[in-house]
């Protein structure tokens, strides 16, 4: 875990080239949460070191490469190697039985819902591409989807932006749970206010428990 001060201060002297490379790991699967990412992009931004829209903008973009980094291995792999990333992620293989029901049945807007969608999102990516989901589909739905998600946490990271400032004066320890409360409080409120659908898929992704 790496605290959110020396990721700030590496997005700070790195800039927008270190948004796009923090944002395409987060899309391909790995552990670089967007939750915490974004918003202290929204901090940079309430500083006037970086613009709002160019963040969003740079995000998508970033989104969009690790999604087809994911989708391609995944088409071109096969079920293995699916389940073996869904295994590295701890995600319990029945997620993959759903997915492939989730886009029978809502198709395209399934992978742009998913953005919303802590967990969900970095992965959903894999199953697209294992299903072979038309790529006419996928790239816009990823890129509508990332758009969203990046706005409402970078525009959180930004409204917050006296917070920051005194979380900074204070602790590493203040600092990393303003940003953890900033990105939960994004979070909670796409997954489980506006989409109720976003309920029934982070549950989907929780290990069945002893005798279901």
């Amino acid at each position: 875990m790496v605290p959110a001060s020396s990721l700030l201060s590496f997005m700070k002297g790195a800039g927008y080239p270190s948004l796009y490379v923090l944002m395409t790991m987060e899309s391909t699967s790995l552990p670089v949460p967007s939750e915490v990412v974004l918003p202290l992009a929204g901090y940079l931004v309430s500083l006037g070191i970086l613009n709002y829209w160019v963040v969003i903008s740079v995000s998508a973009v970033a989104c969009l490469t690790g999604a087809l980094i994911d989708y391609s291995l995944a088409y071109w792999l096969g079920r293995p190697f699916v389940s073996r990333m869904l295994k590295l992620l701890r995600v319990h293989e029945g997620a993959l039985e759903r997915a492939e029901r989730w886009f029978d049945t809502s198709g395209r807007w399934t992978v742009f819902l998913a953005r919303f969608v802590p967990v969900l999102g970095p992965v959903i990516s894999l199953p697209a591409g294992l299903f072979r989901m038309d790529l006419k589909s996928f790239i816009p739905m990823t890129v509508a989807g990332s758009l969203g998600w990046s706005a409402i946490l970078v525009y959180a990271g930004f409204l917050a932006g006296n917070a920051w400032e005194q979380a900074f004066s204070s602790s590493l320890t203040v600092v990393d749970a303003l940003s953890a409360v900033v990105a939960g409080a994004a979070a909670v409120y796409i997954a489980y206010y506006s989409f109720g659908w976003a309920r029934r898929a982070t549950g989907s992704l929780r290990p069945p428990t002893s005798g279901s």
